[in-house]
Formats: structure tokens, C-alpha cells, sequence
């Protein structure tokens, strides 16, 4: 399991998906050990960043899926898509042809969506055993390389667009707290009881204290993977019931609760919830935000892209007064009639500020408590 590059470093998690190497029938050789490979491509708008997904056939995959929800209330078809396809990132092995893995994953990308990518990083090493998902359609290596790659928006007769907090919809803080989390937050509580000692109980409080914002604590929008990690952990996503069955706590712990988002196959929202926290720290010292953004842009449509990926709303003339003194965006000399009201000043990236500094960003500070514009 990935451990987190969050500066609250204090939150234990478990290792659920920790690189696997040995096989049922003993070890594995690292010689013979294939690899996966796996891509999260976010594009953003003003209103939400989104991801691109293909669809699985999955009849095998929902079979099991069913057979694991049986006498609970989970539907047997949840984390199903249209015609019982399951969601999944674009994906496919390292095969010999593959120069690099970079090269490999842009292959798999372009075959599988059409889509052409440009800004790419490499996110973590993901290993869980016997991936598979469909009759065949994705059957990945026990190591798989994920990477987060930033494009703008195009169409795809091959795969399809989905808004990220459709997966994680407690993410999203911009109208303020979801009220989706107060059942969430009982739950996690109830399981939080449930804890087999005291030592154990107070672990899962403090983790659950931490990752949420209870008790006293900050909201952190950057612990996008460890709040995934509680919600599989106790059961409230639908990944956990698919994976190993159901574990109820009592009648109000079966079956995922509303607002527990959409499954997807494999370990895929697992990475895409690594990819999303990446980038929310990232925008604060990179300005890779601006890889999302059209050439021409005004500092509302930044700033609403901005708070779009950071799920939290900014101080209108605080990220105004940022932006400008990072010397981020220069003018270019033409309106925009396009904000309904009165015509606002184009601005463009400066690139040369890469050179100007060895970190330039937006300088958000984590967790902050964001005031509506």
C-alpha cells in the first residue's frame, strides 16, 4: 500500500495492497515478476475535475461481487456501470515492445481511449495478487505502476469522462461539509467501537480524528488516500464487501451507506484517490495546474479550477494577490466577454518562472479553512 507523502505522518495505516511477490504455490522469482501498468488522466474544469475511465465486461467480476454481498443489503450490482461493466483506469501490461514503462502506458492509453498524453509522472508501485477483472478484459501482473497524467479535455468514442468526486464524493468541501458525511462519520465511529481492545479502539479513533477532521483536528485535503483506507478498512466502501465479503457491525453497517461514491475495478480507486491527494499537494509548489488550463484563462477561471481540484472555495482577492506575487501569469492584452458579467482581463502562464525559481506554485496552506469567494 502506498505510504503517503502527507506531512501528518502520524496515521497508521494498513498495508493492504503491499507488493506481493510470492505466488500460492511459493515464492516468486523477481525474474519471472511482470508489470502492470496503469494511468489516472485528469482534465479539470471550472466546476470539477474529471477522470478518464473505460469500461470492463463483468461477468466473472460481478459474479463474484454477488456472491460476496449475499444476505447483506448491498446491491449485487454495485460498482456495476451501464450493462454490467465494471469502471476501470486505462491499464495494460508492460509487453516486450515496451522500451520504457512510460512508453508503455502512453501505448496502452492511446490504444485503449485515443488519447494522446503530455504532462506524465510516475505515482507509486501498487501490488496486490490475482488482479483480474472480466472474463480476460484486464488481467494485470501482481505489480502494477500507476502514473497521474494532466491533459486537457478531448472526446473519446473509446472511453469516457467521469467527474472525480462521483468516486469521492466526501472530497468535496467547496459548498462546505458534506452533509453525505455525518452517516459516514457514524459509521467509521461505530466501527471505531467495535475495536477488539482499548489499544485498538483509541488507534482507530485517532486515525478516524486525523483523516476526517474530528475531534479537534483540521481538515486536510491532502489525506485523499488515508480516508479511503478507513472507509475500506470498516467496510463502508463496496470495494471492501467485493474484495472480502461483507462485515457488518450491526444493522446500520451492512451495505455501503449513501454517498460512499462508485466502486471501480480492481485496486483502481485506491490509486486514483493516491493520484488525487499527489496532486492537491502538488498545485501548492508546482504550477501544474496550469497544464489543466486553457492558453488563455482569467484569474476567476484559475481560481475556480484551483478550488475545484483542492474540493475547498479561496479568498478571491487572497489567491488574486498570490497568484501575482508568484509573477505565475502575465496579460495578454485581450478581454473576455465570457464571465456574464463585466469583461474580465485574459491572462496566460509564464513559463519562464520555471527558471526564475525552483519551486513555483500556489502556496496553499494545507487544511486551511477556506472562506467563500
Amino acid at each position: 500500500m502506498p505510504r503517503s507523502r502527507s506531512n501528518i505522518a502520524a496515521i497508521p495505516r494498513a498495508s493492504h495492497a503491499e507488493a506481493a511477490v510470492a505466488g500460492r504455490g511459493g515464492a516468486q522469482s523477481i525474474a519471472s515478476l511482470s508489470i502492470g501498468l496503469s494511468a489516472v488522466i485528469v482534465a479539470a474544469s471550472v466546476q470539477e475535475p474529471r477522470v478518464l475511465t473505460i469500461r470492463l465486461p463483468a461477468s466473472r467480476a460481478s459474479k463474484v461481487y454477488a456472491d460476496s454481498v449475499k444476505g447483506s443489503s448491498a446491491s449485487p450490482r454495485a460498482g456495476l456501470g451501464q450493462g454490467g461493466a465494471v469502471e476501470a483506469l486505462p491499464s495494460g501490461p508492460l509487453e516486450a515492445g515496451h522500451r520504457t514503462l512510460e512508453i508503455g502506458l502512453r501505448a496502452w492509453v492511446e490504444r485503449q481511449t485515443g488519447q494522446r498524453l503530455g504532462y506524465v509522472e510516475q505515482l507509486y508501485t501498487f501490488g496486490d495478487r490475482d488482479r483480474a477483472a472480466g472474463d480476460g478484459a484486464l488481467a494485470l501482473p501482481p505489480l502494477t505502476v500507476a502514473y497521474l497524467a494532466l491533459v486537457r479535455e478531448a472526446g473519446s468514442a473509446e472511453a469516457e469522462w467521469q467527474g472525480w468526486y462521483r468516486y469521492f464524493p466526501w472530497e468535496d468541501w467547496r459548498g462546505g461539509k458534506p452533509a453525505l458525511l455525518e452517516p459516514i462519520e457514524a459509521r467509521l465511529e461505530n466501527w471505531a467501537a467495535t475495536a477488539a481492545g482499548e489499544a485498538e479502539r483509541r488507534l482507530r479513533e485517532e486515525r478516524i480524528g486525523l483523516g476526517f477532521g474530528l475531534h479537534g483536528a483540521a481538515w486536510n485535503e491532502e489525506l485523499v488516500l488515508e480516508r479511503y483506507e478507513l472507509l475500506y478498512e470498516a467496510g463502508i466502501v463496496a470495494e471492501a464487501a467485493r474484495d472480502i465479503g461483507p462485515r457488518p457491525i450491526d444493522a446500520r453497517a451492512v451495505g455501503a451507506p449513501p454517498g460512499a461514491g462508485a466502486a471501480m475495478a480492481l485496486d483502481h480507486r485506491r490509486i486514483m484517490a493516491t493520484a488525487i491527494g499527489r496532486l492537491r499537494g502538488k498545485i501548492k509548489y508546482r504550477p501544474v495546474v496550469f497544464e489543466l488550463m486553457p492558453p488563455a484563462f482569467t484569474l476567476l477561471q484559475l481560481q475556480r479550477t484551483v478550488e475545484a481540484l483542492a474540493g475547498v472555495r479561496l479568498h478571491k482577492q487572497n489567491f488574486r494577490r498570490l497568484v501575482e506575487q508568484q509573477g505565475l501569469v502575465e496579460e495578454t492584452g485581450e478581454m473576455s466577454a465570457a464571465t456574464g458579467g463585466r469583461p474580465a482581463r485574459l491572462v496566460r502562464f509564464r513559463r519562464e518562472v520555471l527558471l526564475e525559481r525552483p519551486a513555483p506554485g500556489l502556496r496553499l496552506r494545507p487544511g486551511r479553512r477556506a472562506v467563500p469567494a
